[in-house]
């Protein structure tokens, strides 16, 4: 075979370690993964698509996938530290309805039906249980993904589905437990063995709850004054591995123990830092393996059992889709986000990969069912982006409710807003304090409401339309306030006002310099940047702590504003950005006069121009 042919020329060619499995590993994932990326499977079908063509079932690079998988388990055992980190009580208990109801409800029924459907199937009650469990457990990376593209992860349904993948990804660790404790003996033991066993596993967490609780952060605090960065990733790898050696020499999970860890650790002042120390070595060994996972998979096995992988892929969806959309349905979501929620969560996970696995080397489950249970995950995956696009071509767009929503339609105050988000709410309080009469319109029905229930009246309206303009008052309105947070849609309004309404004066928020000049040029007669005030005012207030005086930081502040106000006159008249840099202050003769270089102010000014940004403050 061709991979063995190029496997023992490394190995004639190198005496020392074998570098060309590792070459071939990095390699078929910086390859791969960007391309499933690239069209919308995701970057753990890359994963899986490239350990099958490196392994025994593609090209036979690399023969024993089992090496490579004892070490990628590390991965999962960081990814677990990881989420532990983030389980903060106060996190846990503002989500505690979601994460605790809907995540448990999600998780029990669905493990309770496909146990059964594992049954019928013709599996015994204990791999039925542990098939199906694996299954429940979604795929964290594919949904996660999928909302943040979309940009959903804020929003009420991402928020459920992000509650229940959190309390899936809680079940792995109990799962674990249980694997732990249905494994065959292969002997029968005494009562006494098995009491000092419960007994170490209780001592080993009572041991790490000690050390995280009185030692760990003192250990940190020390480290932290070395002021060496490379000792303080050893010292994370150390809490993370050691928390795993300690759970796995006590019986216990590695997984397991490296959670704990991070719950520990959560409230830690240093919890960000071991975060940033972490998610390097598990980002790597996360995809390694996955990539160990794609390698094990037996196509010969597959083959053999298509028909029961086929079924299994098929009930298994199905019946984990319905029951999440009938849960979400009982519990008051939509059709839209029940549908869509069943969909999205109907596949199996990565964790599901980790739990069968842990279940082959506990002797639950033969390598034939593991290959069945594997096969039938990652289709699921497969499957599920191509679900996905099938379900938004048919299912009818979703309705806006506009139950207790006017439209603009006839208005004529003298002022009219459009976009009542955080800068059009604060920029129309001068203006009522002062007893103008304002219209606003938005076209976000949910910030309407919002609105109204603090008081104020805003009506439904898109202002790119002239329809809705005209409807809105924009004829007869004196001043017009553009406070719409996208640059295309302000820059349409702008246009169309100019066009259409020439003798309503226009203002506009802008979002960078940049932005400023082009609402200039679309006739608005005064612009400002959203955050250019609040930065001024607050490098005021910095002065003033460092000792100036209220008439200092207002002169010093007046400066800057003068000084803005030039580069940007310059600037909309043509010249290039490159050459305004004599208008900024620099920090660049003090940073060279502090490292013993004389720099010309010349040369200084250069060094600022060539360094500021195109849109500018």
């Amino acid at each position: 075979m061709a991979g063995e042919a190029v496997a023992q020329a490394a190995e004639a060619a190198h005496h020392g370690i074998d570098l060309f499995p590792i070459v071939a590993l990095l390699a078929a994932g910086v390859i791969a993964v960007p391309i499933f990326r690239r069209i919308g499977l995701g970057s753990v079908l890359g994963y899986l698509a490239a350990g099958l063509l490196l392994g025994p079932s593609g090209i036979g690079l690399i023969r024993d996938p089992a090496s490579v998988l004892q070490l990628a388990e590390l991965g999962v055992v960081m990814f677990l530290f990881i989420i532990g980190l983030e389980m903060e009580p106060s996190k846990l208990w503002a989500l505690r309805k979601q994460i605790f109801g809907l995540g448990v409800i999600q998780v029990v029924s669905c493990g309770l039906l496909l146990t059964g459907v594992g049954v019928v199937l013709g599996f015994s009650p204990v791999v039925a249980f542990i098939f199906g469990m694996g299954f429940v457990l979604t795929s964290t990376a594919i949904v996660m993904q999928i909302l943040g593209e979309r940009g959903e992860l804020a929003s009420e349904g991402g928020q459920k589905m992000v509650s229940i993948l959190l309390l899936e990804d809680l079940a792995i660790v109990p799962l674990l437990a249980i694997v732990a404790l249905l494994a065959p003996t292969g002997e029968d033991q005494s009562t006494v063995t098995r009491l000092i066993g419960v007994a170490g596993a209780i001592g080993a967490i009572l041991l790490l709850i000690w050390l995280g609780r009185r030692v760990m952060n003192p250990f940190f605090a020390v480290l932290a004054s070395v002021k060496v960065r490379e000792v303080m990733t050893a010292a994370a790898l150390l809490v993370v591995l050691g928390a795993a050696l300690l759970f796995q020499v006590s019986g216990l999970s590695m997984a397991m123990g490296a959670f704990l860890a991070g719950v520990l650790l959560s409230t830690s002042a240093f919890r960000h830092q071991l975060e940033a120390d972490v998610e390097p070595f598990r980002g790597l060994l996360l995809g390694l393996f996955f990539l160990a996972v794609g390698m094990s998979l037996d196509l010969a096995t597959v083959s053999d059992n298509w028909q029961i992988i086929a079924a299994c892929v098929v009930l298994f969806m199905a019946i984990k889709a319905i029951a999440i959309y009938v849960i979400a349905r009982v519990l008051k979501s939509d059709h839209g986000e029940a549908l869509e929620r069943a969909v999205l969560m109907g596949q199996g996970g990565e964790f599901a990969f980790v739990l069968y696995t842990t279940a082959v080397s506990a002797g639950i489950i033969d390598a034939p069912s593991n290959a069945i249970f594997t096969a039938t995950v990652i289709i699921s995956m497969v499957v599920t982006p191509f679900a996905l696009i099938l379900m938004r071509r048919f299912m009818p767009k979703k309705v806006v409710s506009f139950d207790g929503i006017e439209r603009a339609n006839g208005l004529s105050s003298r002022v009219l807003i459009i976009g009542f988000g955080r800068f059009g709410q604060i920029a129309s309080q001068p203006l009522l304090a002062m007893h103008h009469s304002v219209s606003i319109i938005d076209n976000d029905t949910e910030m309407i409401r919002a609105a109204a229930s603090i008081g104020f009246k805003v009506y439904y309206g898109d202002g790119t339309r002239l329809d809705v303009l005209r409807a809105a008052g924009a004829g007869t309105a004196d001043l017009i306030l553009l406070c719409t947070d996208d640059k295309a849609q302000t820059n349409r309004i702008a246009e169309l006002v100019r066009d259409q309404f020439p003798l309503a004066r226009v203002m506009a928020r802008a979002y960078d310099r940049q932005h400023g000049i082009e609402l200039l040029r679309a006739g608005v007669e005064y612009q400002i940047r959203e955050t250019f005030e609040s930065a001024v005012a607050f490098g005021g207030e910095a002065a003033e702590m460092l000792g100036a005086s209220e008439e200092e930081a207002h002169e010093v502040i007046e400066g800057v504003r003068e000084r803005d106000r030039r580069r940007f006159e310059l600037q909309f008249n043509g010249e290039d950005w490159r050459n305004l840099g004599r208008l900024l202050l620099s920090n660049a003769e003090d940073q060279a006069r502090e490292s013993g270089i004389t720099v010309s102010e010349q040369n200084a000014e250069e060094a600022v121009a060539q360094s500021t940004p195109r849109t500018g403050n």
